[in-house]
């Protein structure tokens, strides 16, 4: 199994940021506009949800788990467009001492050779995720 670990500050409120993590059914105008285009919850306990990415791809994923205390969110990649045996992801934010947040995205994939384009998909994800909380953030 290949392990990925990507991580970036952004320039929001770790409040803020996990706020956007932790809304499972927002992902596309609360966490990552324009990486993800549309996120639709499936069935009625709000712990799937069905990913749209530009160009027509699709992923549906299930919740795992939510930590509030840790501020880390847990999810799988049940059906995609990569074909993984295996997708198990994990996002965390961390208070910065100057306010900021660190995003740290920890994935778990099979087959191995899936490693190096989840890990594309994942820097472009955090440089989405950046902007839009960035975005977000008042001015003044």
């Amino acid at each position: 199994m290949t392990s990925v670990i990507e991580e970036v500050i952004i320039a929001a409120a770790p409040d803020d940021v996990w706020a956007a993590l932790r809304d499972f059914g927002a992902l596309h105008t609360r966490l990552a506009a324009g990486f993800v285009v549309d996120t639709q919850l499936d069935g009625d306990d709000g712990r799937t949800r069905i990913v749209t990415f530009p160009g027509g791809m699709v992923a549906r994923e299930v919740l795992v788990g939510v930590d509030e205390a840790a501020r880390r969110l847990c999810y799988s990649v049940v059906e995609g467009p990569l074909t993984t045996s295996h997708h198990s992801a994990s996002a965390q934010v961390f208070a910065e001492p100057d306010g900021t947040t660190r995003f740290v995205w920890i994935t778990d994939v099979l087959p191995d050779e899936l490693g190096d384009p989840v890990r594309q998909l994942m820097q472009q994800g955090l440089v989405a995720m950046a902007a839009t909380l960035t975005a977000a953030q008042p001015v003044g």
